[in-house]
């Protein structure tokens, strides 16, 4: 099939469907049984504090001393290159991928997407997948593990702290999300691939901060070179990706405007379309979850959706998901509102 009815699309993208309804997501794939909620240990949420504050104050110290020679062209490029490759492996890899399954990937690229989306230390492909789903199936209600309107207080304290919770604070909720994998995502953990990415999650971290260290120490030469090429190519490359997706979960919920009905107070925010390689055009993507294109406009500029697009040209991608034009119609606001 090819794609007509979605404005400025290529006409010759190969295994293109259209029409996806609002029951045509992955949601129909959840278990419905009653499964209780663990707790989280607090190992785990000691190591999520380390991977949240200490990347910050590791920035602030690097770019003082960077005044002083201690960074090259080569930090810069890797902290670039690894930006893009982790964010794509989150954008295209473990959200479009393996959480919403708007397109099916040859092997070879859905190891590489799901493995660079794990060097991003978002946490494991099965726990990401299950909290965005649970995300999904509640958004900005009591049950969203990270809105900015449920239980919000009032006044400006109260903003700060849904604000704060929204962006960051859910990582240290007590529950354990993970125990939900039967609920949320079973499709995915009965995925051997999914599971072992999954479980190779330490490897693929260490692999994040390694691999920028040896490339700095062999072109910039010794250990110093070394040590800023896990600087900027690990530590700050993680910090950049970490609060451009998480913006998703708050900023994209408070500020920018609405095109589409969806139930929940999801924006398109065209800086955030821009950092997070198409993720900012979120009232589109709760409107169609399983779209693989969220920037719907010609002008909405999605490069995880080019991405996905070149793949599919040469064959590595396939049977892509996309709104048809009368669904995109019938959830039209009419104009955009904020």
């Amino acid at each position: 099939m090819t794609v007509t009815d979605l404005p400025k699309a290529p006409s010759n993208l190969p295994h293109a469907h259209h029409d996806i309804d609002e029951h045509d997501d992955v949601h129909v794939l959840y278990s419905h049984d009653h499964e209780p909620v663990g707790e989280v240990g607090n190992n785990v949420k000691i190591l999520t504090l380390i991977a949240v504050v200490v990347p910050p104050v590791v920035l602030a110290v690097s770019i003082w001393y960077a005044w002083g020679g201690y960074f090259s062209w080569t930090d810069l490029t890797m902290m670039i290159v690894g930006y893009f490759m982790t964010s794509m492996g989150i954008t295209i890899g473990y959200h479009r991928l393996y959480t919403h399954k708007s397109f099916e990937a040859s092997a070879p690229v859905a190891w590489a997407a799901g493995i660079c989306g794990s060097m991003a230390v978002q946490g494991p492909l099965l726990w990401w997948v299950t909290t965005h789903r649970r995300h999904h199936l509640h958004s900005d209600d009591i049950e969203d593990p990270h809105s900015p309107h449920a239980g919000r207080q009032k006044g400006i304290i109260g903003w700060v702290r849904s604000f704060a919770h929204s962006h960051v604070g859910w990582l240290f909720s007590n529950d354990d999300i993970a125990s939900s994998v039967k609920k949320y995502a079973p499709d995915v953990a009965a995925d051997p691939r999914a599971r072992a990415i999954s479980k190779l999650f330490p490897l693929w971290v260490l692999m994040g901060f390694i691999v920028p260290a040896v490339i700095g120490g062999l072109v910039d030469g010794g250990w110093k070179g070394a040590f800023l090429g896990f600087i900027w190519g690990g530590v700050i490359r993680m910090f950049l990706v970490h609060h451009a997706t998480w913006s998703i979960n708050s900023v994209c919920h408070i500020w920018g405007s609405r095109t589409y009905r969806s139930g929940d107070h999801s924006r398109n925010n065209p800086i955030m379309g821009i950092l997070a390689m198409g993720e900012g055009w979120h009232n589109n993507h709760h409107a169609f979850p399983a779209s693989a294109r969220h920037g719907l406009q010609w002008w909405q500029f999605d490069l995880s959706w080019i991405t996905i697009r070149s793949l599919a040209a040469v064959g590595l991608v396939k049977r892509i998901r996309l709104p048809g034009a009368e669904r995109m119609a019938a959830k039209r606001i009419g104009r955009a509102v904020a």
